[in-house]
């Protein structure tokens, strides 16, 4: 079995890196001489993920004329948040209700994507189908992280995350996950972190650890740090 559709969460704000995301949203920032969100189409394209689709709000028409001029022969939809930002959940569940499919791979830009990660999120996904998992993510230990200050998200046992006070795991930006994992939800506007808490009460939600340096561009100052170190 094999996933079919990807998910790019492009609607923030990137406040963190302003004042360069004042007339840029944060995805088509560049490092080197490809955007964050260039280099996520990417690996996606690796991957033989035959659709995208990426939710948009702040600077939604910059991100519609890139896409427009993209070359690539992925199917990309790019879905409106609305009215107001509905945060990574809502973000998440407003790009999948009306689809067929059972199984999405999420990616946040922010992070930078490389080939690299091939391997990984192919032996993730192998995994999801064989244990009939139904949220699993892409995690790497802390000592793996360009910014040194990023503290963990997650504890990794036994291929299963829990929010402890040993968080030595941060998660990458990469997730799978089947959408009846929002069956019981009913806010328009919520954070992925309501779904995981829930999960991991139940003891479902699952980790698959990368081996990749974690390069995410936290803020201006990483950013900066990460282009000079291209």
């Amino acid at each position: 079995m094999q996933i079919d559709t990807a998910l790019i969460l492009c609607a923030g704000f990137g406040k963190r890196l302003l004042p360069l995301t004042r007339n840029m949203p944060k995805p088509l920032l560049k490092i080197g001489d490809l955007t964050l969100l260039e280099k996520t189409i990417k690996l996606i394209g690796k991957l033989k993920i035959k659709r995208i689709k990426i939710n948009i709000f702040y600077l939604s028409n910059e991100i519609k004329k890139f896409v427009n001029q993209l070359n690539t022969n992925i199917d990309i939809e790019l879905i409106e948040d609305g009215k107001e930002i509905l945060d990574t959940g809502g973000g998440i569940f407003n790009m999948i209700k009306d689809s067929t499919d059972e199984n999405f791979l999420v990616f946040n830009p922010d992070t930078i994507w490389n080939d690299s990660y091939n391997k990984y999120i192919l032996e993730m996904t192998d995994l999801y189908f064989k244990q009939e998992i139904n949220n699993i993510l892409l995690v790497v230990h802390r000592d793996m992280s360009f910014d040194k200050r990023l503290k963990g998200d997650f504890n990794l046992v036994n291929g299963k995350l829990t929010r402890d006070d040993n968080k030595n795991f941060i998660y990458t930006g990469c997730q799978i996950f089947n959408k009846n994992i929002f069956s019981k939800t009913s806010k328009k506007k919520f954070s992925m972190n309501e779904i995981w808490t829930k999960q991991i009460k139940e003891s479902r939600l699952f980790g698959y650890k990368s081996n990749i340096e974690f390069l995410h561009t936290t803020d201006l100052e990483i950013y900066n740090k990460i282009l000079k170190n291209q």
